[in-house]
């Protein structure tokens, strides 16, 4: 099967004020068309830096990604963002935040149809009676939930999770990955969620990709979740199975994590790193890296 998306020797330099500094460094990645990825690593490795440049969000220093096709150079409503705290507009209600990317997506579809899309997508994440509330009269869980109902609401060709539930607590977070598989389940959208939960990443992904430790971290190795689908919980913590691969990632993050593979015989080098940009686009790149 083709690629969807082909990520091929990424690169992510920052200036700081001893010099660049690389942060993520051949990072090679092809996800199929409907395939769920997570990425794992320790905190600072350059995980939520490579979800940036795939949205478009980040400059890419060198190297290149290839949604559909189409080279990825700036941020669209081809792929539809989560981030670890939903970013809505406090003076608008749920419904109003949803709308405002449905109006632009659809802008060709009736009012009343922009509007069903909308209270449709709210609906399944379980805000119908909510939808008319603004962000501060929703708690944290709800404020996510509008989060993803605003992603998919968008039909994107990628959906791209920044730790969405990081900031949830468990019972919580249990029921937004249940939320966020029944919409995936429904029309399979190609995904990718970072996550620093192994145990999260078994249960929604089909691949879990292992990154090395930062600076110039990259993948270091690739998992085959072998589990299939749909995915009972409960079935799945019973199962042996569940927790080899468990120990298996926990494996490669407290003792392998730090081992850098070896690029395949015959490769030419990696170019060399271009400088950092300057003026605005320099200011915007150290914003990022803070």
């Amino acid at each position: 099967m083709s690629s969807f998306l082909e990520i091929s020797r990424l690169h992510k330099t920052f200036p700081t004020p001893k010099g660049p500094l690389t942060v993520v460094k051949d990072f090679d990645l092809k996800i199929r068309k409907g395939e769920f990825i997570a990425l794992i690593g320790h905190s600072g490795c350059g995980k939520s830096t490579v979800l940036s440049m795939i949205a478009g969000l980040s400059d890419v220093t060198l190297g290149g990604i290839i949604l559909a096709g189409k080279e990825v150079t700036n941020a669209g409503p081809d792929r539809g963002v989560v981030f670890q705290s939903p970013c809505l507009l406090p003076w608008f209600t749920a419904f109003e935040n949803v709308m405002l990317g449905v109006n632009q997506v659809y802008y060709t579809a009736s009012k009343e149809e922009r509007r069903q899309i909308a209270e449709y997508y709210l609906s399944v994440v379980g805000l119908a009676d909510a939808m008319h509330k603004r962000p501060g009269e929703l708690s944290q869980g709800m404020r996510q939930r509008c989060g993803i109902a605003r992603a998919f609401a968008l039909s994107p060709k990628m959906l791209l999770l920044d730790e969405p539930f990081g900031m949830l607590d468990n019972l919580t977070k249990m029921e937004l990955q249940d939320v966020l598989l029944d919409l995936w389940q429904r029309d399979q959208k190609t995904a990718l969620i970072v996550t620093h939960d192994v145990d999260e990443a078994l249960y929604l992904a089909d691949r879990v990709v292992m990154m090395t430790d930062g600076p110039e971290a990259t993948v270091g190795e690739i998992f085959e979740v072998p589990f299939a689908r749909p995915r009972d919980r409960r079935a799945l913590l019973e199962d042996p199975a569940f927790y080899e691969a468990r120990e298996h990632l926990l494996h490669f993050l407290n003792h392998r994590s730090h081992e850098r593979p070896a690029r395949p015989e015959g490769e030419p080098p990696a170019p060399k790193v271009k400088p950092p940009a300057t003026g605005l686009r320099r200011f915007m790149g150290a914003l990022a890296a803070a």
